[in-house]
């Protein structure tokens, strides 16, 4: 049903009533749909949503009555009224029993008709409710989930980058309980010896690991010269081609080293001097 379109539907063998509803609430805004029986009317509910049902409880088949708790079972959320010619103790047990909304006797008056359509449609919200809650279960439950993954997406970087930070200070954690479990299993003296090369392991380690690296492209820079200066050794042309490409070099240490080697052999000199002065006198 349109949210602009409302409708009532009229259950009634006689023309005349569905008439008068018509005339009274198409001044409301609502469609005043008829039916002459209960299978008609069901017909029509299979078909379409009704904001309130008003049905006669004296019709050729099923009864008002009858209808009401069919329509109780198909469609829990539409109110039904009772509308009847034949007003009695017994038949508003009956209907109260099958759960309508209002009992009206006839003849109607239009001040009847509206308040009880105001009084069905007032009823009604209540048990939609739980209806609405429960159709919204699912679409609540999709949208937690899609949220939670896009929840953890977002922080999936910022939980690698705090793994990261915190897995040095785990890994140095676990060194030093493993050194603290072995001082607490061995003897005194054992203990203090270990305990302090453990401590003298875990503080150079990273100066160790800095050396390390400082100094392994030298040491695999001089060892790839060195081999390079046996493989030619070993060819005495290519040997006289690197001497010629390298002695401007050599001559150029030279000269850079030479007033340094100067100055140590006249220090040297001296110190020498100096101690066997020291020695005669």
């Amino acid at each position: 049903m349109s949210a602009l379109l409302h409708k009532v539907l009229v259950v009634d063998d006689d023309p005349v009533v569905g008439k008068s509803f018509n005339r009274v609430l198409s001044q409301k805004g609502y469609v005043v749909i008829t039916a002459a029986n209960a299978q008609e009317a069901l017909s029509k509910v299979q078909e379409g949503e009704y904001d309130v049902v008003f049905t006669d409880i004296r019709m050729p088949g099923m009864n008002g009555i009858e209808l009401t708790e069919r329509l109780r079972i198909e469609r829990p959320w539409t109110p039904v009224v009772i509308v009847t010619g034949y007003g009695s103790k017994a038949n508003q047990d009956q209907a109260a029993a099958a759960g309508v909304s209002s009992f009206l006797q006839k003849p109607l008056s239009p001040e009847m008709i509206e308040e009880s359509l105001t009084k069905a449609l007032l009823e009604s919200v209540p048990a939609v409710l739980p209806g609405l809650v429960e159709a919204a279960a699912p679409e609540t439950g999709a949208r937690e989930s899609q949220l939670k993954k896009v929840g953890l997406f977002m922080a999936a970087p910022f939980i690698g980058l705090a793994y990261a930070v915190a897995l040095p200070f785990a890994g140095l954690g676990a060194l030093a309980w493993m050194g603290i479990k072995a001082f607490a299993k061995s003897s005194a003296p054992a203990r203090l010896l270990a305990f302090a090369k453990n401590a003298a392991l875990f503080f150079a380690a990273p100066f160790l690991g800095l050396a390390y690296a400082l100094l392994l492209p030298v040491v695999g820079t001089g060892a790839l010269a060195w081999m390079g200066i046996k493989a030619l050794r070993r060819n005495a042309a290519a040997m006289r081609v690197v001497s010629f490409i390298a002695a401007p070099f050599i001559g150029l240490a030279f000269i850079l080293a030479l007033p340094f080697a100067g100055t140590a052999a006249m220090a040297w000199i001296g110190v020498r001097a100096l101690i066997a002065k020291v020695r005669t006198g």
